[in-house]
């Protein structure tokens, strides 16, 4: 082949290599959740509201029949729940719903408290005043909760204020760590939920004023009386009821 034949051949390769056409990225292909994914979530959920409560027998049968799905799946999520420490598996007699001593409430509360109250110095050290206003929203929907008596609904807005300040943090590695113990915190307040009732919510308020304020050091300090006062009164509920 002559050199102007190998050029002519180069020319035309470039000029397909240039006509080729240019796709834009496209975003990852969704797929569903696997199934013993979100039995997985359901049994949680209904351990974290009670309506499976502490010691009460799992049967796989029910689960299954009562979320719509085969054993199968629910078996898988009762295994992994039992990893997690929902749930205790016991040989010859089955599965049954976790009940939380003292001690683990304890080291998970103080954990929270830590946690949460660093997070509420940074929140009130990045705070805007948009955030400010999505956190006095938080607080109008926890009060109407009380105002209502509804225990599910003040679980949920209390959960949500927490997370938005965490998010407000700006600190991810925060946010993961308080994320890992968010559902066993809601399961431990549920009980307590109606009891801590308008005072929690007149703590929130204060919280949210300092941050508001941008003082740090009075964010941190009121979030860590508020959380050791959700402690205190997890314990005090605990010992009345050993004692009944």
């Amino acid at each position: 082949m002559s050199e102007q034949q190998v050029g002519t051949t180069a020319r035309g390769a470039g000029l397909r290599k240039a006509a080729a056409p240019t796709r834009a990225a496209r975003p990852p292909l969704e797929r569903p959740t696997p199934l013993r994914e979100r039995v997985y979530d359901a049994i949680a959920e209904m351990i974290i509201t009670r309506e499976l409560k502490p010691g009460e027998h799992l049967v796989e049968n029910e689960l299954a029949l009562h979320l719509g799905v085969s054993r199968q799946p629910v078996r898988e999520a009762l295994q992994r729940l039992q990893t997690e420490g929902w749930v205790d598996l016991r040989p010859a007699h089955g599965a049954f719903v976790h009940v939380p001593t003292d001690e683990e409430a304890d080291q998970l509360l103080a954990v929270r408290t830590l946690l949460e109250s660093e997070s509420a110095r940074l929140a009130a050290k990045h705070s805007t005043p948009e955030q400010v206003a999505q956190l006095r929203a938080l607080l109008a929907v926890g009060e109407e909760a009380v105002a209502a008596d509804d225990q599910e609904a003040m679980v949920s807005a209390n959960a949500d204020l927490h997370a938005y300040v965490v998010s407000m943090s700006g600190n991810g590695v925060l946010a993961d760590m308080i994320a890992s113990v968010d559902r066993r915190v809601r399961w431990y307040y549920t009980p307590i939920a109606r009891t801590r009732g308008k005072d929690a919510w007149d703590e929130h308020a204060e919280i949210i004023a300092a941050i508001e304020e941008k003082n740090a050091r009075r964010a941190a300090t009121l979030m860590r009386q508020h959380t050791e006062r959700t402690r205190d009164l997890h314990h005090e509920q605990r010992e009345g009821s050993a004692e009944d």
